[in-house]
Order: structure tokens, then sequence, then C-alpha cells
């Protein structure tokens, strides 16, 4: 009887691996893509500025562009999933992010505007040119991701641990 369901389990296995190796291809082939256009709050496009995607779950950058002179870029071969886009300053500070976006399988986002202040996109310019990173006046990572997940309805909890208590109390 073992013998049996051995044999049975091996045949099904077998007959299951093409139908999920055509569905893992099916599902490549659904990659999304996300695109849109960095300005400055002056309405001005932010020419050739690094942009990253960031994943609002997890907070891991999933991918790097660099935007055209007219402030566009794209982020083609996504899974789907929620992201954030950033922008950066010459110097590598976030200048700039977008609201959380959701890419379904397959979908072609487009239209999604990343706005930063003519103040800190000029800051980051100069500290380029001028060599000076502590000129710069971005936002931090921590500051923008928190922003993001607020956007997104996730909440959260930042505990402190006070460690001077004796073992007693």
């Amino acid at each position: 009887m073992r013998r049996v369901v051995a044999v049975a389990l091996v045949a099904a296995l077998c007959a299951s691996t093409p139908l999920l190796a055509a569905r893992a291809r099916q599902v490549q082939g659904q990659s999304a893509s996300l695109s849109g256009t960095a300005t400055a709050d002056n309405g001005q496009a932010i020419a050739n500025a690094d942009v990253q995607l960031r994943d609002v779950n997890t907070g891991q950058l999933v991918a790097k562009a660099k935007s055209g002179n007219n402030g566009a870029f794209t982020f083609p071969g996504l899974a789907s999933g929620t992201y954030a886009i950033e922008v950066l300053s010459a110097t590598g500070e976030i200048i700039g992010t977008s609201a959380a976006v959701s890419v379904a399988a397959g979908a072609a986002v487009t239209g999604v505007a990343v706005g930063a202040s003519a103040a800190a996109v000029a800051a980051g310019a100069g500290a380029a040119a001028g060599g000076s990173a502590a000129a710069a006046s971005g936002v931090s990572t921590a500051v923008i991701v928190t922003t993001v997940a607020v956007a997104a309805g996730i909440a959260g909890a930042i505990v402190i641990a006070n460690n001077n208590a004796s073992p007693s109390r």
C-alpha cells in the first residue's frame, strides 16, 4: 500500500512540475512599470536627478533611475507591491518623495508626481558644487519612510527602553 501511495505521489509531482513552470513564466511576464515626473514646488522639472524606488512594506530600495531633462523617470520590470518614489539631491540627500503608490501585476502606472521644494533642490545643487554635504537641506530617510507609511495607513510605534532600573523592581 505504501508503495502505491509513493508512486502516486511521485507521478503527481512529475505531472505538476511543467504546470508550475508555466505559471512562473506567466507571472514573470506580468511585470509592471511605474513612471512619473520629478518637479520642484515652483513647477520646474528636476532634470538629471537620481530617483529611487522604495518598497513601502519592507523599506528596501528596489530600483534606481535618473530623471530626464524634463524630470521624467521610469521604473520597468516591477513586481506588484506598494512603492514610494524618492528624488535625491546631487549630494544624495532625499529632497522629495511621492505618496504610496500601489502597483498591480502587469500594470503600467503613469503620471506619478514627486515634488521637492525649490530651496532643497537649489541647496543640493549648491552643496554639490561647493563640495559640502552639510550645506544640503534634505530630508532624512526615516522621515520619508514614516510619512509614506502614515499616508499608506500603516500604524507603528517606537519603543524606547530605559535599562537603568534594577532587576528587583
